[in-house]
Order: C-alpha cells, then sequence, then structure tokens
C-alpha cells in the first residue's frame, strides 16, 4: 500500500517512513488556490511555495527580487487549498543570510502568517546556524544544495554542479551539516545522478532531486514546467506531461473568433 490510501495528512513524519520503506515522494511547485487545489486532490505529496513564483509568476529573470511579504502571500494562497500534502515555503533572497535572528524572524512570519507547514532555504555550512535556531523554534527545514538559483550571479551560470571530485565531496559534507544542523529533508538540485544516489544512501533524512538523478528519495518540478504552460525552459531533467500553452492559446483563439463572429453567447448562454 502507498501513502494515498494510508495517510489522510502527509507530515514530515511520513516524508521519513516513506524514505524507511522505499516509497518515492512526489513533489511539485504551487502558487495560488486553484492550482494548489488540483494538485492536492490529485494526491500530491508535498507541494513546494517555490521562488520560482518571481519567475512564473512574476516574469523576473531571476528569483531574487521575490520578497518575503510577497512569499507569503503565495503561501496564504496554496495553504488555504491543501488538505492532505505537505506544505513547504520557500525562504526568499534576503531574508535569513544576514544572521540567524533575522532568519528565525522569517521562518516565524512566514508559520504564523500563511500556515506553513515548514520552510526551505538554500545554501550548506554557512547558513547552519539559522538551521539549528529555526530547528530550535520548532519549525521544520528543507535544505537546498547543489544548483542553487538564489546564488546565480555568485556562480554566473545555471550548469550542472559538483562534477568535479573537490566540489562532490563539499557538497557531501554539506549535506552532512545540514542533516546534523535538523533539517528533516534536503533538495538536491542539477547535480550528477551518481552524487544524488551517494547522498542518499548515506544520509537517514529524505534527498529529493530535481536534476539529480532516480536514484534519490523523490522528486520535485516546476509545474509550470511539467504542465507545459512554460516554453523556454527545456533542460534534460524537464519531463513535460502536458503542452498548456499551446492548449490554453488554441481555447482563447478560438473564444476571440466567438465573439468576433457574434456566436458567442448564444441564446442558451443569455438571461
Amino acid at each position: 500500500m502507498s501513502t494515498h490510501s494510508e495517510v489522510k495528512r502527509v507530515t514530515t513524519h511520513t516524508l521519513q517512513w516513506m524514505k524507511d520503506r522505499g516509497e518515492k515522494i512526489s513533489m511539485l511547485t504551487a502558487y495560488d488556490f486553484s492550482m494548489a487545489k488540483i494538485l492536492d486532490d490529485a494526491g500530491i505529496d508535498v507541494l513546494l511555495v517555490g521562488d520560482s513564483a518571481s519567475n512564473v509568476m512574476a516574469g523576473h529573470e531571476t528569483t531574487l527580487p521575490i520578497t518575503l511579504d510577497q512569499m507569503i502571500y503565495h503561501a496564504q494562497s496554496v495553504i488555504r487549498a491543501c488538505l492532505r500534502c505537505l506544505v513547504i515555503v520557500d525562504m526568499p533572497f534576503g531574508s535569513y543570510q544576514g544572521n540567524s535572528k533575522e532568519a528565525l524572524f522569517s521562518a516565524i512570519r512566514i508559520m504564523k502568517e500563511a500556515g506553513a507547514h515548514g520552510i526551505k532555504l538554500e545554501g550548506g555550512e554557512e547558513v547552519c546556524e539559522s538551521i539549528k535556531r529555526i530547528v530550535g523554534a520548532g519549525v521544520p527545514v528543507m535544505g537546498h544544495l547543489g544548483l542553487t538559483p538564489q546564488s546565480i550571479y555568485k556562480f554566473g551560470t545555471y550548469s550542472v554542479r559538483a562534477k568535479q571530485e573537490e566540489e562532490a565531496e563539499i557538497l557531501l559534507h554539506n549535506a552532512r551539516m545540514l542533516q546534523d544542523a535538523g533539517c528533516f529533508s534536503i533538495v538536491l538540485e542539477k547535480i550528477p545522478a551518481s552524487l544524488g544516489a551517494e547522498v542518499a544512501k548515506e544520509l537517514k533524512i529524505p534527498i529529493i532531486g530535481i536534476g539529480a538523478g532516480m536514484h534519490v528519495d523523490g522528486q520535485v518540478l516546476v509545474m509550470h514546467d511539467l504542465l507545459g504552460i512554460t516554453k523556454d525552459f527545456s533542460p534534460r531533467f524537464l519531463r513535460r506531461y502536458l503542452n498548456l500553452y499551446d492548449e490554453i492559446s488554441d481555447a482563447t483563439k478560438r473564444y476571440i473568433k466567438d465573439v468576433k463572429d457574434k456566436d458567442f453567447p448564444n441564446e442558451k448562454e443569455q438571461y
């Protein structure tokens, strides 16, 4: 049996239980009530209110511009829709890097104002003090290593991370530190599949991959990419399950034509 029939509400404990029994964890991003309700009803295990909202919802080139207030707004909308899945909220750039007190304050705002089930933040050893402080206050923390989009200007590229042995050792070291600091799970983004497998095997906590191979404990994708709402983003790790961009465009064109041709509304569609 899977968690779909056994679990009424997914928690951090559920994810650990899934890893321990070898059941893969499914995770997607969500940013609004209507879409979150569909994904939750479909049985998704985890929804991430990602700072990717900066890209797919607001049209920014990077994730950096989105604010804490904006993330809380999106999180509130998603939380209202979800009856079953675990909802994790990204800590946006600038809300936790300064010091651990600021990080704790930001995390508490997300939990209190949005009703989130936990938060996610990027980084390794440099954020461990903040993680310990946040976890110590009772807030579940998901880590994020590998390609960390909030550091894009530091690295200057979205290419695969940790291909060299030295960088791979650093990533593994950071993963151990995040686990020791109290993270309940870690996202690994765009790293070699062999390294993803090594991290998932060595660490006790669930490892969620996005471009980290098949041997991690679960997978996450940006909802707009999976559904084909975005067209320009096509990394190797992305599988598109629909092509909604073209379907929505075609529906809109048919609506425009019906309005112009005075075919909509017809006799049955008016009072």
